[in-house]
């Protein structure tokens, strides 16, 4: 049966916070103001002073330039999210030479200190982008790129693909919504893309995946020749629909659009190995993007 509000409060008092958002994340974003305006567009409602949401924005922001977006911690729990797009300014700095750059690294941070999918009230914020969204992080989001009147060039949106993604979140959906769902045949084992099937810019997700496999491995196709369900379109490339799904890369009407996997849970990575993927997936798209 599908939950209602009781089971949805049980949920959520169920839930434990195992990290925290001021010591792994605050801190390295308040550091990176020297470099970057810091833009703060709001707060969660549930603790407004412990969960306070920040942009980095170019100091040097000039409208005539094209501006890139980068956004982390869309789902909490993908922690490579997050910190592989603090990475990304910490390493780069501000490249206003060719680009402006906006970056909000962690847009959920109550699922980053809990390790959740979901934010507070069980809804997932990556299929909630929308015009009077449901979930109060995507609301915050889209009224501070409309304030800030952002229209991204190119946007990289970042997660991860865990193996709780079987064991945890999925059983967990299909108890919410009383619906039978399957597993994943496979989590992949390694980095790949998702694009946009209804602008699949081939060439810049390949530009990303030859930048990323210099680093880790790419994701291998299952038995079918999918990934997640997907049929790949090239060696570790998916497409989905992002706009109909309302995920986070299809809110713009952006030219570009990534959304980067990787799997931390693979034997052959680490935490560190999974954010130098989603730098260097970054760095590998603007390279092809500033050659055009």
């Amino acid at each position: 049966m599908k939950w209602g509000q009781a089971e949805k409060k049980n949920w959520f008092q169920s839930q434990k916070v195992q990290r925290s958002y001021r010591d792994d994340v605050l801190g390295k974003i308040e550091a990176l103001a020297k470099d970057f305006e810091l833009v703060r567009y709001g707060a969660l409602s549930l603790d407004p002073e412990r969960y306070p949401l920040y942009l980095l924005k170019s100091k040097r922001f000039d409208p005539a330039k094209p501006s890139v977006l980068i956004t982390g911690g869309v789902h909490g729990y993908e922690t490579s999210g997050v910190h592989g797009a603090l990475a990304f300014l910490e390493r780069a700095g501000d490249d206003g030479r060719r680009f402006n750059v906006v970056c909000a690294p962690c847009l959920s941070p109550w699922s980053y200190e809990t390790i959740n999918r979901w934010n507070p009230e069980a809804i997932d914020p990556n299929r909630s982008f929308r015009e009077a969204s449901p979930a109060e992080e995507c609301r915050f989001f889209l009224a501070a790129m409309a304030s800030q009147g952002l229209r991204p060039f190119a946007h990289f949106d970042l997660h991860e693909t865990t193996d709780t993604d079987n064991t945890v979140f999925r059983p967990a959906l299909a108890a919410r919504d009383g619906v039978e769902e399957e597993p994943f045949s496979e989590i992949p084992d390694g980095f790949y893309v998702v694009g946009d099937s209804e602008n699949p810019r081939a060439e810049f997700q390949r530009a990303i995946i030859e930048a990323v496999e210099k680093v880790t491995h790419i994701a291998p196709p299952d038995a079918e020749g999918k990934i997640i369900g997907q049929k790949i379109e090239q060696p570790g490339v998916v497409n989905y629909p992002v706009k109909k799904l309302f995920l986070c890369a299809g809110f713009s009407s952006a030219a570009y659009v990534t959304t980067t996997e990787v799997s931390p849970d693979s034997p052959r990575s680490t935490a560190a190995v999974c954010v130098d993927a989603q730098v260097a997936a970054i760095r590998g798209g603007l390279d092809y993007l500033a050659r055009l």
